[in-house]
């Protein structure tokens, strides 16, 4: 979900002062201070659009008085040409805050149209499409919300919400065993504990540990339906993650394995920018 307004704005200040610098030479050179326009953004590819809720915030915190009209549903798909809102207000705020608020729509929007296109191959099945922390410093909860707007799942978004015991902490401390032990010593019984197994060895290790998550990762498909017979076998009550070379071409049959969750840095790393622009 969006910060509320006041920390929203904060970031939205911050990247018009690094836009503007001291002034918009441009438009101060040729806009008159109170002359009125009307501007609309047409999309120029297919996608799902987002974040028109931070485009409307650029615009009035240069504008307050401005009028700012969505037109379309965030998440739904769209079509070439469609006019996705309109702006009225002052000339030289549209013109001042156009790149700012283009490029946080068609950056988001370009997730947001990945994600939707993943979990449209799953629709039908229970298995849930998750992202990962791999996000933009400093613009993880905005990359985060875009994938909820294309209709995935948030995985943890920071390190205190739940444990994941990883490659290099096993390396760490020694065993899958151990640094469950360990965990569980140091924490409430009530932290979510996530162990990522690449072999399975590892997964024969996890599975009388009875933690919530056992991820697979990057295990080809054969091997992952042989884990997860274990896995349901022996400790039902553990989900299923699968992970690692996620694509558009084997999600599906990646679900109809029986996991419970598939993760994917994709939806984020892969995901290109949605064109749109403004015209007046």
């Amino acid at each position: 979900m969006l910060p509320p307004l006041p920390l929203l704005d904060r970031f939205v200040l911050d990247w018009l002062a690094e836009d503007i610098g001291f002034t918009d030479r441009t438009t101060q050179s040729l806009v008159w201070q109170n002359e009125q326009s009307l501007a609309r953004w047409i999309l120029k590819a297919p996608g799902v659009i987002c974040g028109l809720t931070i485009a409307e915030r650029v615009f009035h915190l240069l504008d307050p008085a401005c009028q700012f009209k969505s037109l379309v549903k965030e998440g739904e798909w769209q079509n070439p040409g469609k006019v996705i809102c309109t702006i009225e207000g002052k000339t030289a705020a549209l013109l001042t805050a156009e790149r700012v608020a283009l490029n946080n729509v068609m950056r988001l929007s370009g997730i947001s149209t990945t994600t939707y296109i993943l979990a449209d191959q799953i629709k039908d099945l229970p298995t849930q499409l998750v992202d990962t922390r791999k996000t933009t410093p400093g613009l993880r909860f905005l990359e985060k919300y875009a994938v909820l707007v294309g209709g995935g799942k948030n995985h943890r978004s920071r390190l205190d919400e739940a444990v994941m015991i990883k490659d290099n902490h096993i390396q760490a401390v020694g065993s899958i065993t151990a640094a469950v032990h360990q965990v569980r010593r140091y924490l409430p019984i009530t932290t979510t504990i996530e162990v990522e197994t690449e072999t399975i060895e590892q997964v024969k290790e996890a599975i009388p540990l009875h933690i919530d998550i056992i991820m697979l990762d990057n295990m080809d498909q054969q091997t992952m339906k042989e884990a997860i017979s274990m896995i349901r076998r022996q400790s039902p009550h553990t989900k299923i993650e699968a992970s690692g070379n996620i694509t558009i071409d084997n999600i599906r049959s990646v679900a109809e394995l029986g996991v419970d969750y598939i993760s994917t840095s994709a939806m984020v790393t892969r995901s290109g920018w949605l064109d749109i622009s403004m015209r007046f």
